[in-house]
């Protein structure tokens, strides 16, 4: 089993402190930040775009950013993120008719792939090719487009369902996920779990992100 990472996501953050907020998430001991990139066309909100993510990368040197991205045309931005200096690259594979092809594009940049289902898609849809191309796959437990959801408890047999057909990739949740509903994602074989309003919203953050590694860990010794 993977090991347990932890990725604040940084749609709950001050925007206004945005490269502070994200020295205060690793100080706290988070290993990656999750950067929400929303294009308005894949889903109705706007975020943030390669510039923020260039001034980040710059502002905080060597942080690893695990660049979410809810866009219409994902082949388009891979260069962009790239070279504003992001780590991995996740898209939504109702977003694309060729996975494997843009798999293959975000390697060539030297960036991590990942590949993101949204709650009312199947597992299925990551074919066995796809998820042994990709380095993570993203059970999204809300739906995509904005933060301070309420958690989809039901996505989450599809995070068991990757974990059997893919016993040692990254698995990753994301939405509604905190100390209420961590270990149910756990249990189920997430070892990367992003979470927003529970570590930013805390009053010691860093406590939050030692409780949900923590919760990880001990769901792993079980297994």
């Amino acid at each position: 089993m993977p090991r347990p990472i932890i990725s604040p996501s940084v749609l709950a953050s001050d925007f206004g402190q945005l490269t502070a907020e994200c020295k205060r998430m690793i100080k706290g001991g988070a290993e990656w930040l999750h950067m929400d990139v929303m294009d308005g066309h894949f889903v109705p909100n706007i975020t943030m775009g390669a510039p923020v993510l260039s001034c980040v990368s710059k502002g905080v040197p060597g942080i690893f950013m695990d660049c979410h991205m809810m866009v219409a045309h994902p082949e388009q931005w891979v260069n962009d993120i790239a070279d504003a200096g992001g780590a991995l690259y996740c898209f939504h594979i109702e977003a694309t008719s060729d996975a494997v092809s843009l798999i293959h594009a975000i390697h060539e940049r030297k960036m991590k792939a990942g590949v993101a289902i949204s709650p009312d898609t199947p597992s299925t849809a990551i074919t066995d090719e796809i998820g042994h191309a990709a380095d993570m796959l993203l059970v999204m437990t809300v739906y995509p487009g904005r933060g301070g959801q309420k958690f989809i408890e039901h996505c989450v047999t599809k995070v068991a369902e990757l974990r059997a057909r893919f016993p040692d990739k990254d698995i990753e949740v994301d939405g509604g996920v905190g100390p209420k509903t961590i270990d149910v994602c756990a249990e189920a074989g997430s070892n990367v779990i992003v979470a927003g309003t529970a570590i930013f919203g805390a009053l010691n953050p860093e406590e939050v992100i030692g409780q949900l590694k923590a919760r990880v860990t001990a769901a792993q010794l079980r297994a």
